[in-house]
């Protein structure tokens, strides 16, 4: 289990405010991945056939794969809670981002701690945990 503690500061008061957060793990990704996505990408996720549609879902297990070694988490978190539309239809992926609501936890991001829904979080903990080598 993971504990950051993130500390906010203010721009124009000196004290600082930190919190111990306790960062959501791969096995909460998982429980969350086989509620809401095994049906289009599988039970290990690599990839299966999409529902009424008959198209293929990607294999998730090879993203850092198809982006020369690197796992691009904000490209990955814009996928999943909506933000990525217009590359993919909803027929193909739908909008999770209203059901990733919750807590918020410091997520590296591009070199960044972005706040993020602590469901989110958790999601993408587990889909880079499970990228083939």
């Amino acid at each position: 289990m993971i504990r950051l503690v993130w500390c906010a500061v203010p721009v124009l008061v000196v004290l600082t405010a930190c919190t111990e957060v306790e960062m959501p793990g791969p096995d909460e990704g998982a429980r969350l991945f086989a509620e809401n996505c095994t049906q289009c990408h599988g039970t290990r996720g690599q990839g299966g056939v999409v529902p009424d549609s008959g198209q293929r879902a990607p294999d998730l297990t090879a993203i850092s794969a198809r982006n020369g070694g690197q796992f691009p988490r904000a490209r990955v978190l814009s996928q999943i809670d909506g933000y990525g539309r217009g590359r993919v239809s909803a027929q193909m992926m739908p909008e999770f981002g209203a059901l990733l609501t919750g807590d918020l936890v410091p997520v590296e991001v591009d070199g960044r701690l972005t706040p993020t829904p602590r469901p989110l979080a958790a999601l993408l903990a587990y889909l880079e945990g499970i990228q083939s080598p």
